[in-house]
């Protein structure tokens, strides 16, 4: 039984080797070709049978390098694995961001593990299981791609702003969402939905985006590639001093945070189903 913490770097290495196995098998799967096991809240929302191959993956490698913590799974939830201390380690794992991506071959899906201590994120990365980017940070340790220390962007005037976001599956959120954007968009330089919230949020850590918001964000979705934003210096926040989560997820360099933020509050963006 492992007994000491383990410092945030000694976790983001065993995240970045389980990872990068993880896209592997993901990437291989889908060359094989891939299939719809199930849906999960419509019958849009899929997963594959990929989706649930790679967590189990990922959970078996974590129980092997470290058995005493807990592992928290988009397709099976807390179920692959036992409580830990609430003062321990708890692993927190999207097996393949991007699943309607990855169903329809289009290269923007992603592994997503990051390491919670306490409560705390406090180790991260996010892998493209196709072009094999890769993202890490930990807490107070900086955001990295490739060697490069990212900084986010440097845009200051909202007018010039290249914003993401993402969509819900319910049809009702979706209304909501596309009516936010319709009054959003005058606003801003443009709009981007690439279908893959923790590379979303690695692409405003990087500057490739300006900003990223989006409602209905779940733990495993936000965990790695928040932290990621976030050491790369941009504000990660939910709406009128709420933290992020499922009401709205807010990133973006300080000098858009506020006029976005007030625009998004004045169109009600974590309103609606």
């Amino acid at each position: 039984m492992i007994t000491s913490t383990p410092t945030a770097r000694e976790l983001l290495t065993i995240a970045v080797d389980v990872a990068r196995e993880a896209a592997a098998t993901a990437h291989r799967m889908r060359v094989e070709g891939v299939s719809v096991a199930a849906t999960k809240s419509t019958v849009t929302d899929v997963v594959t049978a990929a989706d649930r191959a790679v967590e189990r993956q990922v959970v078996a490698a974590l129980r092997q390098r470290r058995p005493g913590d807990a592992v928290l799974g988009e397709e099976y939830g807390a179920g692959e694995s036992g409580p830990a201390d609430p003062d321990g380690v708890r692993w927190i794992l999207d097996p393949i961001d991007g699943t309607v991506n990855y169903l329809y071959g289009l290269p923007y899906c992603a592994v997503s593990l990051a390491a919670e201590v306490a409560g705390e994120v406090v180790a991260g990365v996010v892998r493209n299981v196709v072009t094999g980017e890769e993202w890490t940070a930990t807490l107070g340790g900086g955001a990295w791609r490739d060697g490069q220390r990212l900084h986010g962007s440097t845009a200051t005037d909202l007018g010039q702003a290249l914003v993401a976001t993402g969509f819900g599956y319910d049809a009702g959120r979706r209304a909501h969402q596309a009516r936010v954007v319709t009054e959003l968009i005058p606003h801003i330089r443009d709009i981007r939905r690439m279908g893959a919230a923790a590379l979303d949020l690695c692409l405003a850590a990087e500057g490739r985006v300006d900003a990223y918001y989006e409602k209905g964000l779940a733990d495993w979705d936000l965990a790695a590639g928040g932290l990621v934003a976030r050491e790369a210096g941009l504000l990660v926040t939910g709406l009128s001093g709420r933290p992020p989560g499922p009401d709205l997820v807010l990133a973006a360099p300080p000098a858009l945070h506020g006029p976005l933020h007030d625009r998004l509050v004045d169109l009600d963006a974590s309103g609606g189903p």
